[in-house]
C-alpha cells in the first residue's frame, strides 16, 4: 500500500514502505561513509616543515628561498626573551626579511646561503615576513 508524503512541493509523492525506509537510511548511509573515509589508515600524513634545532643557547631554524615560495611557512616557533635565534638562510635569489619586533629588525640575505642572528628582548608574538614576495615565514612566540 502506498502513502502519501505531503512537503512544500503542490505535487503529492507516492512513497511505498520501502522507498520510506531508504530515506531514513540515507543519513545513517552518509554518516557511516563519511566516517569510513575519515579512517583511511593508508593515507600519508601531511607534509611537515623541519622543525627547528637548540644549539648551545641559540634555536636554530633553517629558511628555504625557492621562487616566491618560503619553507617555513608561518610556522610557529619558541624562543626565549634575549634568547638568540639563528636563521641559516638557502635563497636562490636575493631578498630581506622583516622582524616585526620592537625595535624591528632588517635581515639582508645573499643568493646562496648565509647565516643571520636576531633577538627579541620583549615577549610577545613576532612576525618574520618578506615583502617582496609577500609571506609571513616564521611567528615567533618569546616568552
Amino acid at each position: 500500500m502506498a502513502t502519501l508524503v505531503r512537503g512544500t512541493h503542490p505535487k503529492e509523492i507516492p512513497v511505498s514502505g520501502r522507498g520510506r525506509a531508504r530515506q531514513a537510511l540515507a543519513p545513517v548511509v552518509l554518516l557511516l561513509a563519511a566516517g569510513l573515509a575519515a579512517c583511511g589508515g593508508d593515507a600519508e600524513p601531511p607534509a611537515t616543515t623541519q622543525s627547528p634545532r637548540t644549539e648551545g643557547d641559540s634555536v636554530v631554524v633553517e629558511v628555504t628561498r625557492e621562487g616566491d615560495t618560503f619553507t617555513p611557512n608561518g610556522e610557529r616557533v619558541d624562543l626565549g626573551t634575549g634568547q638568540t635565534l639563528v636563521l641559516e638562510v638557502t635563497a636562490d635569489e636575493a631578498g630581506e626579511l622583516h622582524v616585526h619586533s620592537t625595535p624591528e629588525q632588517d635581515i639582508a640575505y645573499e643568493e646562496g646561503t648565509s647565516e643571520h642572528e636576531i633577538t627579541v628582548d620583549r615577549p610577545g608574538v613576532v612576525e618574520v615576513e618578506s615583502h617582496d614576495p609577500d609571506s609571513i615565514v616564521l611567528q615567533l612566540e618569546v616568552r
